[in-house]
């Protein structure tokens, strides 16, 4: 049976660079770009040319890409043509493909927002869309708070969608602007516009996830018959965000119906690369990946009941609704104080750690868990040190070097701008191979910031390991994590660390101390020793 053709549009570079924190730099949107058209998007859209200098450049510049590039931009204004308006020939400068202009559909916003009549606003999309047209470029009309104006005025929301189609746009995309439409009523009122006579074949659906229930909107407006859908890589968006490609795209892939009903540009071989290509947006703003996303999150394919592994291990699918491989990402036995032996068997198994059942050190190993996660540990966020307390215990942990001694100064002074500033050092003495080596770090970056004393003592542990270098240029910490366990002057600090090698591979490690430079040693040393492990 041949499947129906869904197009995807990414708007990550446009309406993602809207959420609160984000500005993309066009180096960014470049890179961006090259991964959205490696996964198989049909549509990029680039950004809004003329708006700010950041999209102009990107437009500019815009890598070469399978997918159509697309500028975004405004309708023209009341009282000027199409041909004469500044704003719209900015958007046409861009020189792409394609191009998407904003309408209103919504006659409250048309009246009162644009101060315009409704006979204005539908002139001036037509006449948009036609000049669009006439000039060799597809049209994409974003019909603005369409849902909304729907359900206030639904014969002059289809008159502006009708009146770009006439004029001869290729997609009329119906925007759940506000968020707050529902899936049920966005499915039925897809399917009355269909029903009206715009075809569900030129028909896009774009939802905002402001009741978290962006992807389902979506998804009800494929069921109703549209067969555009725009969002995000990780709901990236204003507000609460876009409908999420990075959970859309497996689903539509991987799901019934829709996985044997349509298919999209991406292939179950691109498919696999979802989760590096997500973690790797995530890279790019600096923001720490959401653990419980979707397909692609750190724990989505985690199981720390002591039931759910016994049960993994004979099938997987018992507690998987898929196979982690499939969206490039890992499955986790994570180990805590409620973990049983089929837990710790199953994660020793993965550390590529044989132990038959019953063996003595399996208890031994669960009872040094349950003591130090009550002084404050946790190993159910903390896999590689979890890994290397394992082989500590059956005697199976290679002693790479030994630290004999470190130390820690942070100093308060006036610099030569007579600025009062801090500068942290760190010096760590280190025996490898019978030999000792002394390693001193500051921790003032290239600015003349200083990055703290966590960051001193990182630079000068992984200074100089001798032989065991090598293993170790390239991992770097990308996350820091403190958490007091206990309040008081006896108050226990605990620090997970996260590092990233320069393969992608991503580790956590945690260090417990009532002194927090101490905690974040022993979490530093746990992620090296796990490096020089991968490495040995």
């Amino acid at each position: 049976m041949t499947r129906a053709r869904l197009t995807l549009y990414d708007t990550t570079l446009r309406d993602g660079q809207q959420t609160q924190g984000v500005q993309f730099s066009t180096a960014e949107k470049q890179r961006i770009a090259q991964m959205l058209d490696a996964l198989g998007v049909d549509y990029i859209e680039g950004g809004w040319p003329g708006a700010n200098p950041t999209d102009s450049a990107f437009f500019d510049a815009a890598p070469k890409t399978r997918a159509t590039m697309t500028a975004f931009g405004m309708t023209k204004r009341t009282g000027r043509s199409a041909e004469n308006d500044d704003v719209l020939a900015a958007v046409m400068n861009a020189g792409t493909p394609a191009v998407c202009l904003v309408g209103k559909a919504h006659d409250f916003h048309v009246t009162r927002a644009l101060g315009i009549t409704l006979a204005e606003n539908t002139q001036n999309i037509a006449a948009s869309v036609a000049h669009l047209v006439a000039e060799g470029r597809e049209a994409l009309l974003d019909a603005e708070h369409f849902f909304d104006g729907y359900k206030a005025n639904p014969a002059y929301a289809l008159e502006v969608c009708r009146a770009a189609l006439d004029a001869g746009a290729r997609w009329i995309v119906l925007c759940d602007t506000n968020g707050g439409t529902l899936p049920s009523e966005i499915g039925r009122i897809t399917a009355e516009v269909i029903a009206a006579g715009i075809p569900g074949d030129r028909l896009g659906i774009h939802t905002h996830n402001d009741t978290e229930n962006a992807v389902a909107g979506a998804l009800a407006a494929v069921d109703a018959g549209a067969r555009q859908i725009q969002g995000t890589l990780n709901g990236l968006g204003e507000r609460c965000g876009n409908a999420n490609l990075t959970s859309l795209i497996p689903t539509l892939l991987l799901k019934e119906p829709y996985a044997g009903t349509y298919e999209t540009g991406v292939t179950l071989g691109a498919l696999e690369d979802l989760s590096r290509i997500s973690r790797k947006l995530d890279d790019i703003l600096n923001r720490v990946p959401m653990r419980q996303a979707a397909y692609v999150g750190a724990s989505a394919f985690a199981h720390k009941a002591g039931l759910h592994a016994s049960a993994i291990l004979k099938d997987p699918s018992t507690y998987e609704h898929i196979d982690p491989a499939q969206v490039g990402n890992t499955r986790i036995i994570p180990m805590s104080n409620q973990a049983g032996q089929s837990n710790l068997r199953r994660r020793l198994s993965e550390a590529g750690i044989d132990v038959a059942p019953g063996d003595p050190a399996l208890a031994l190993i669960l009872d040094q868990i349950k003591e130090r996660e009550a002084l404050g540990y946790t190993y159910d966020s903390a896999q590689a040190s979890f890994e290397l307390l394992a082989r500590r215990a059956l005697g199976i942990l290679p002693e790479f070097f030994e630290v004999k001694r470190y130390k820690v100064t942070v100093e308060r002074r006036k610099n030569k701008r007579n600025q009062m500033v801090s500068l942290s050092e760190a010096v760590v003495v280190v025996k490898v191979d019978g030999e000792k080596k002394l390693s001193v770090s500051e921790s003032m970056d290239e600015t003349g910031s200083d990055r703290g004393p966590v960051n001193a003592l990182s630079k000068a542990l992984a200074k100089d390991l001798g032989r065991y270098q090598s293993g170790i240029d390239d991992m770097r910490l990308v996350d820091f994590k403190v958490r007091i366990t206990q309040g008081g002057t006896e108050a226990v600090t605990r620090v997970i660390i996260d590092s990233e090698d320069g393969q992608g591979n991503r580790w956590s490690t945690v260090g417990v101390s009532a002194n927090i430079v101490d905690a974040s040693f022993d979490a530093l040393l746990d992620a090296i020793n796990w490096k020089l492990l991968q490495y040995a």
